[in-house]
């Protein structure tokens, strides 16, 4: 289950990947727009405010997130991205930190390359900071309790991904930027990485085991990222990119 209240925690901060995502999408009119793994449609609503004339759709694998996104007013519909096949009229799809969660996902774009029209728009957005301490550590005690994270062997370099659009016969763009996150607050890299990464752990955990868990994991936090004097840390937060055009 995916917590809607929490992911939008520094729901600010969390969308700037998606705004430097789509700002590079070059569509001008396009008849359908998609988003892929909308969540509580927070962002999705930005994309029906650039392409007005547009058909919006929105799905998500989360009932809980569907639910947030149709009180946002979206209209989305829960369904696994793998599932999903583009209609004859798609020329922007948007999938926005939802892959990582996909084994195998490269398969997943070449088939979307060679389904979408001539002229769309495939634009994808997924974490690169898995080696990062918030990661490791959040793994290695994930091990201790029998929880296994995944996610680091199922994103590739954005060389790799710009290889992958081009040999499909796309024109791409892929890149990489590493946000400096200023965050506050008590624990907040953990509060962070509760509302995503540590979702599996927190579903394999009863409610006396996840606080348990919280407990061991906050102190080795805060001492690979230490506060500032005005209580504040800084989060380093990489994200991988590709824009590719069909």
């Amino acid at each position: 289950m995916w917590d809607p209240a929490k992911y939008l925690d520094y729901a600010d901060l969390r969308g700037r990947p998606f705004f430097d995502l789509v700002a590079r999408v070059g569509a001008v009119s396009p008849r359908r727009v998609v988003d892929l793994g909308c969540g509580p449609g927070n962002l999705t609503v930005s994309l029906r405010s650039r392409w007005p004339s547009a058909v919006l759709e929105a799905v998500d694998s989360s009932p809980e997130m569907v639910a947030a996104a149709r009180q946002a007013g979206i209209a989305a519909e829960v369904l696994d991205v793998q599932d999903w096949k583009p209609a004859p009229d798609t020329d922007v799809v948007v999938t926005n930190a939802v892959l990582q969660w996909v084994p195998e996902h490269v398969r997943l774009l070449r088939r979307w390359v060679g389904e979408l029209p001539p002229g769309a728009w495939l634009a994808m957005q997924v974490p690169g900071n898995f080696d990062s301490p918030s990661h490791v550590l959040a793994r290695d005690l994930a091990g201790q309790w029998g929880v296994t994270l995944r996610g680091l062997e199922t994103v590739a370099t954005p060389s790799e991904y710009a290889t992958l659009f081009a040999d499909a016969g796309c024109q791409v763009d892929a890149w990489e930027t590493t946000y400096v996150q200023r965050l506050t607050g008590q624990d907040a890299v953990l509060e962070w990485i509760t509302g995503t990464a540590l979702r599996p752990v927190r579903a394999a955990l009863s409610d006396g085991e996840w606080a348990e868990f919280r407990s061991a994991l906050a102190p080795r936090l805060r001492e690979a990222y230490p506060a500032r004097g005005d209580g504040t840390v800084w989060f380093p937060f990489r994200r991988v990119f590709a824009v590719a055009q069909v």
